[in-house]
């Protein structure tokens, strides 16, 4: 047969049966979501799981977490350490089978792990199978043993190496460039706040992380130390640093229901949104789940009835909705499942039928006893409700204005928007623009195939600090809305968006590239953390990066995003270049504006992702909100150059 003929035949020969390692390295997203910057930290956490499980198991109280000077990663825990016997069924060391055969681990033996996080046994050989090198130290039985790993395949058996007093188990591993090409560079911060999410969910053990990445702006390695002796209580009190409290305490429990632990840990404060987290298995279940809804249940059934006891609803006009009871709520819901189901491949929403009455009935037990135990909280409860109740009724004429002028109940766009011409919203994208000036430069500048343009009056409301009705009368933020043709969501769930008729897959964030630019970015990306969290989830949402400088000197020119590329371009044109400080986006012609910041061939937008829905609720309250020192103090840590004034 020529080779032409058998390029099209389909037989036994073209069927590739792929071994669990080379699948992992052909297919890795299908293992830890994607091979970007959320997988490579993925890593990490898969490593630290396998340590937290052992401590589930009551065999380990201690992890250290090390990002080393090559950015390799260490994890080390003092559990019982990887079994090192012979693996009678597979011939070799059990921890040679841990760290090669996909599917292998003790997670899967109930005497051994009652409930385990990560994904179940795919954990530590994953990892290895998608680093350029590991090594695996275990400590057990009075001896020190080791194995080394490239690509997933051994190097060596493992053999021993010393003695030791010391127990517990070292993994130390470095990311593959061939998978992860776009960065292998970890932050600090996002392992750090993983980190201390973990400390928070399992209250006594204790979590170090240390950067040995020397760097000039530290001076010093970064290091940090996590333990919660409260667990919930203390990760509630972290999250509503910045808030003020309704009620004298955060109201929690934590006990067992039909076979299933569960935690739970609530306050109510004087903000106007709701602020649930949900775990499961140390998970973060950020799509619920039918542990949420049993919170939801128990939560609105328990005050609904004391609320109506009380009297308090007598003279209220209009029914009190499940959304009421939740404004100005942050609550955090961990539940310990031993066969979770989760719906789809991320683990984002669990879907096990008979947490919903343990987690309800857990609730509604622990409402119950607070409520009767604490009057004054139980009375201040109910008016922050009828509150939240007159308010949503106000909301709901505002509401259905926004709805009324959205396109798909066939009102017209916004006067100011500048549309596109193309119709596949795949194709499209909009960009919100500070100001008119800024926003005539850019309608100017733009493509109009597939560029639109909503210039944005000046600063838009701060929804963090406005009641509902408030931001849907706001006129920019209705704008907002008509102009994506989002549809807002019922009554029942105020915050449920209708993306169906999305007009726009990209929203570009287009302000100035100076403080009162940041400020406004700060202020749309906190609406649409609020009201259009789904958009931001999906990877909607973007950042322009506009130049601050325009290094020039004769015909030669080029354009600086930063202080030091300034003087790098200035000292390339011997140091005597003309340089144009761009104060904003206006002082730009519209040539400028589409080669720097508009033309997809040479911009540079960054996407707005949520890695901890936790940390983003806790960062936005603390910047948003009334409390000036927090701010103050997050500001000063996190931004190079920034003028700060209370």
């Amino acid at each position: 047969m020529s080779e032409e003929q058998n390029k099209g035949n389909y037989g036994a020969d073209q069927i590739q049966a792929l071994e669990g390692m080379e699948h992992v390295r052909m297919r890795p997203s299908m293992y830890i979501g994607d091979v970007g910057v959320r997988g490579l930290h993925h890593l990490v956490y898969e490593v630290i799981d396998n340590s937290i499980d052992e401590a589930l198991a009551g065999h380990c109280d201690t992890v250290h977490v090390w990002i080393n000077e090559d950015n390799s990663i260490t994890v080390r825990d003092n559990g019982r350490g990887i079994p090192v016997d012979i693996h009678k069924k597979e011939g070799v060391s059990a921890l040679e089978v841990v760290m090669t055969k996909i599917g292998a681990g003790g997670k899967f033996d109930k005497d051994s792990y009652k409930v385990s996080g990560g994904l179940h046994g795919v954990g530590v050989s994953c990892v290895n199978a998608l680093s350029s090198h590991l090594k695996a130290t275990v400590f057990r039985n009075g001896k020190i043993y080791e194995q080394e790993y490239e690509r997933g395949k051994t190097m060596y058996p493992v053999k021993s190496v010393g003695e030791t007093d010391y127990r517990g188990t070292e993994v130390t591993f470095t990311p593959d460039a061939q998978i992860f090409k776009q960065t292998l560079e970890y932050n600090y911060d996002t392992l750090a706040s993983r980190l201390r999410e973990l400390a928070y969910l399992n209250k006594g053990i204790t979590i170090t992380i240390e950067d040995k990445r020397f760097t000039e702006e530290n001076g010093e390695f970064k290091g940090e130390k996590f333990h919660s002796e409260e667990g919930l209580k203390e990760f509630i009190r972290f999250l509503d640093s910045s808030r003020e409290m309704l009620i004298a305490d955060v109201i929690s429990m934590e006990g067992e229901k039909n076979d299933i632990p569960v935690e739970v840990a609530m306050v109510y404060n004087t903000s106007y949104n709701e602020n649930l987290h949900s775990y499961v298995n140390n998970i973060n279940t950020h799509e619920g789940g039918t542990h949420l809804s049993g919170f939801r249940r128990g939560l609105t059934h328990t005050l609904k009835k004391y609320a109506d006891a009380s009297g308090m609803l007598d003279k209220l006009k209009f029914d009190i909705s499940g959304d009421d009871f939740r404004e100005g709520l942050t609550a955090i819901i961990s539940v310990k499942v031993q066969e979770p189901q989760f719906e789809g491949q991320t683990k984002t929403k669990l879907g096990n039928r008979e947490v919903t009455a343990a987690v309800s009935q857990a609730v509604s037990e622990m409402l119950e006893n607070y409520l009767e135990e604490n009057p004054n909280d139980a009375k201040t409860i109910v008016q922050k409700v009828i509150l939240a109740a007159t308010a949503r009724h106000a909301a709901r004429k505002a509401r259905e204005m926004v709805q009324r002028k959205t396109v798909m109940s066939g009102g017209g766009l916004p006067g100011k928007l500048s549309d596109c011409s193309e119709q596949d919203p795949e194709k499209c994208e909009v960009f919100l623009v500070e100001g008119d000036s800024a926003g005539g430069t850019a309608k100017q500048g733009r493509d109009r195939n597939f560029q639109a343009i909503l210039p944005l009056r000046g600063k838009i409301l701060n929804v963090e600090k406005a009641m509902q009705h408030k931001v849907f009368e706001n006129e920019e933020i209705r704008n907002i809305f008509t102009a994506l043709g989002v549809t807002i969501g019922t009554e029942e769930d105020s915050k449920a968006l209708n993306l169906s008729k999305l007009r726009y897959h990209k929203v570009v964030i287009m302000c100035d590239a100076d403080v009162d630019g940041s400020h406004i970015s700060t202020l749309i990306l906190t609406f649409f953390f609020r009201y259009m969290r789904q958009l931001v989830e999906n990877g909607n949402v973007y950042i322009a990066t506009p130049p601050l400088y325009l290094v020039k000197k004769g015909a030669k020119k080029k354009y600086a995003w930063s202080d030091a590329d300034r003087d790098i371009f200035n000292a390339e044109f011997g140091g005597s270049a003309n340089i144009q400080r761009y104060k904003g986006l206006g002082e730009m012609n519209a040539e400028q504006l589409w080669d720097t910041t508009m033309n997809p061939e040479f911009r540079t937008l960054r996407q707005v992702t949520i890695d901890s829905g936790t940390e983003a609720d806790r960062v936005f309250s603390m910047l948003m909100g009334d409390e000036v020192p927090p701010r103050r103090e997050f500001i000063e840590k996190n931004a190079k150059y920034a003028n700060i004034d209370a």
